[in-house]
């Protein structure tokens, strides 16, 4: 084999190329990008698609489902403390519970369908075989694609007609300080929404717009972004999305079995007047005096002590 001085030029070329990590060749059609053969991204991004990912979804979906259940176990049900009242008020309308409705349907299908992608090959088609597997997959691809619309509209929907009451103060720090609730016994006061509520609800806008808008930008590849930019943003796409998986299962979990009289909320729209006093005690006395001035205009316009 000769030295780099008697080596023909093209496999000096060759060499050259392999140092940096790119081979191109050339093509005779319009799409310049179809002569890149090999680039050192493209390596990088493979090996977080083949690894990265699978570890930062078990730690973070897997994680979350075990400090749940050790919670569970740990602090049970958090019950209300003085039981049923009997009494109910409107928690949310059915406007709001529709979209979210919309919104939690929508991620659930996005989420399974992403998660298959990521790990099906690995666990699930082993066990219904390949064909079976091609056909979950491609309805999956689909309603992947298809559910992030309503997905989006209804983070939209969200923001507009929540973020007023989602907006922190000095309340959160103190019901922070207090665990909120799930450590010991203390129901720390709070508005519509608490300091973990509002977490979830910007976790939600917040994160779900980065993992929605990512995820359009793989949907209509290199409409913005080139090849490097998809491979970004799919390791952006798919590490939000498993951690918002892991966050909502916290949501979930809270919404039905971790807080007795917690589901009615979406559920009917309506909750326990207990529950809502000890969970949300200044939201309950701006309720009522709004209905004691709609019942009583007048009354409530007059000033203490007036005739």
């Amino acid at each position: 084999m000769g030295d780099r001085g008697t080596l023909p030029a093209a496999e000096l070329e060759l060499q050259n190329a392999l140092k940096g990590g790119r081979i191109a060749g050339r093509v005779s059609i319009p799409d310049e990008k179809a002569a890149t053969l090999v680039q050192p991204e493209g390596r990088d991004w493979r090996a977080f698609r083949n690894d990265t990912l699978h570890w930062v979804g078990a730690i973070a979906v897997l994680g979350m489902l075990a400090l749940l259940a050790l919670f569970f176990l740990v602090r049970g049900r958090i019950r209300i403390h003085n039981g049923w009242s009997g009494r109910t008020m409107v928690r949310f309308n059915f406007f709001e519970r529709m979209n979210h409705w919309m919104t939690a349907s929508s991620f659930i299908v996005l989420a399974l369908s992403g998660l298959n992608l990521t790990f099906g090959r690995s666990l699930i088609r082993p066990l219904i075989g390949p064909e079976a597997f091609t056909a979950l997959a491609d309805w999956g691809k689909i309603a992947h694609n298809f559910l992030a619309f309503p997905f989006t509209v209804g983070l939209l929907v969200m923001l507009l007609i929540w973020a007023r009451d989602n907006l922190p103060n000095k309340l959160d720090w103190v019901w922070l300080k207090n665990g909120g609730g799930f450590i010991g016994g203390a129901h720390p006061q709070a508005g519509r929404f608490n300091a973990g509520q509002k977490g979830i609800f910007w976790i939600t806008v917040l994160g779900g717009g980065v993992v929605a808008v990512s995820g359009f930008l793989l949907m209509f590849p290199f409409f913005l972004l080139d090849i490097a930019g998809q491979q970004w943003g799919h390791m952006v796409h798919g590490t939000l999305s498993m951690l918002l998986i892991a966050v909502m299962l916290a949501h979930i979990y809270i919404g039905s079995l971790g807080m007795e009289g917690g589901f009615s909320a979406m559920g009917s729209g309506r909750v326990d007047y207990n529950w809502a006093r000890e969970h949300h005690g200044l939201w309950v006395d701006d309720e009522l005096k709004r209905a004691h001035e709609a019942v009583q205009p007048e009354a409530a316009a007059r000033p203490a002590g007036a005739d």
